[in-house]
């Protein structure tokens, strides 16, 4: 069948799309609901309970039978998680091996980790050796920061994508090439400017970290801003700004105006603009982010 041109260029934006998301592989040709799935298999299995007989033996076997399913879905039945997993171990029962639970002692510990680092190299390695927060166990490395540690302005996004993943660095896809040609427009780059994310694990298929991952990691950034002490703090997009500001203003009403975030016993100036993925979706938005990339070199040239 033809395509005409503004198909595919609609076809194209949608790969890009995709491939921006995280997603690289088709798992199947249908789609199969596993919450209607468990749902009918619950309800077989609370069926076959009650006509089962009273007898210890025969419950048990009843219930058995029942939780197989039918015929037709035993070759499915290996897809389904178990009725009940086992608690997972604390992160330090057996590093890299096992799940954290994300509470509140694991919340303590990275604290008290964080705090305990002097310098951005012993931050790193405390991070890698921190396995309190389950995204360590799926991303393939661990993204600290690139730049200028001794940079008067420092970026915060949210979490690294697929190619910060690959490459061990902040912002160096699509998102952080237009982020880089964002800079050379007010005449820095990477060599003049320290670039960090709030997570430093990619999340899997570019998720959205959950607010548990979030707060774990948050100690960590924090302890970052403060080593690097930056004259100008940017966060790109909401995400990183709700986080380390504790705002809950959307970042159309938050962008282009001047906060102060608290570190080190001092006040840093802070400005939140457009993420760079979210430019590259809506480039009309640029425009604003302009504005934005102009303030912030109107304010490092006043101090």
């Amino acid at each position: 069948m033809h395509q005409s041109p503004q198909d595919l260029r609609r076809i194209e934006a949608l790969l890009d799309f995709y491939i921006d998301s995280g997603v690289d592989c088709f798992l199947g040709e249908e789609v199969v609901d596993w919450f209607e799935r468990s749902r009918l298999q619950s309800s077989q299995t609370r069926h076959a309970a009650a006509a089962a007989p009273a007898g210890p033996s025969a419950r048990r076997t009843g219930d058995e039978e029942a939780s197989r399913g039918p015929a037709q879905d035993r070759g499915q039945a290996a897809f389904q998680p178990p009725a009940a997993a086992p608690p997972a171990r604390a992160p330090h029962a057996n590093p890299g091996q096992s799940a954290a639970v994300p509470d509140q002692e694991v919340i303590a510990a990275a604290r008290d980790l964080a705090a305990s680092a002097q310098s951005l190299d012993a931050l790193r390695a405390c991070l890698e050796a921190f396995d309190g927060c389950n995204l360590k166990l799926t991303a393939k490395n661990l993204v600290f920061a690139d730049g200028n540690p001794s940079a008067r302005v420092m970026f915060v996004g949210e979490a690294p994508g697929r190619d910060e993943d690959l490459q061990g660095k902040p912002f160096v896809g699509r998102s952080g090439q237009l982020l880089d040609r964002m800079l050379e427009a007010i005449g820095y780059d990477r060599s003049s400017a320290y670039i960090a994310n709030v997570v430093p694990w990619r999340p899997p298929g570019n998720r959205t970290p959950t607010p548990q991952e979030t707060e774990i990691c948050r100690p960590f950034i924090a302890r970052q801003i403060a080593l690097v002490d930056p004259d100008v703090l940017v966060f790109l997009g909401a995400a990183s700004a709700k986080t380390l500001l504790g705002v809950q203003d959307g970042i159309r009403k938050m962008r282009g105006k001047w906060m102060t975030y608290p570190a080190g016993g001092k006040e840093i100036s802070a400005i939140a603009t457009y993420h760079p993925a979210y430019l590259l979706r809506s480039p009309l938005e640029k425009r604003l982010s302009w504005r934005d990339f102009l303030a912030i070199r109107q304010s490092l040239s006043k101090q």
